[in-house]
């Protein structure tokens, strides 16, 4: 930790580093444990059967589990930014930026 650039003496809590590493690392797992259901999902609503589609709402909880899990990496990735090493930092920040294009990609299109 005394690569902290805060103050003289300030650094983060004992186990930020880890506990943001262990968040961003979940919400990136459950973002990608979403796209197979939804793929499924979308085969099963472009088919139009009769079939109950219990992909997308599979897809859909574990795109949300894996947001709240983004966010709860980046609060304290923020709180503590000057605090943190340059890798924590972007490990922390990268999956709410991905979400984050994400829509923001997916509202040009509909707006296009």
């Amino acid at each position: 930790m005394g690569e902290a650039s805060g103050p003289p003496g300030w650094e983060p809590p004992f186990g930020t580093q880890q506990r943001i590493r262990v968040r961003a690392i979940w919400a990136v797992a459950l973002f990608a444990a979403a796209v197979p259901p939804a793929i499924v999902g979308l085969g099963i609503v472009a088919a139009n059967s009769d079939e109950a589609n219990i992909a997308m709402p599979l897809a859909f909880a574990l795109w949300a589990i894996g947001l709240v899990m983004a966010l709860w990496a980046a609060f304290p990735t923020l709180r503590y930014w000057e605090g943190l090493p340059m890798q924590v930092r972007w490990l922390g920040a990268l999956p709410l930026l991905t979400v984050s294009l994400f829509f923001t990609v997916a509202l040009v299109v509909a707006l296009f």
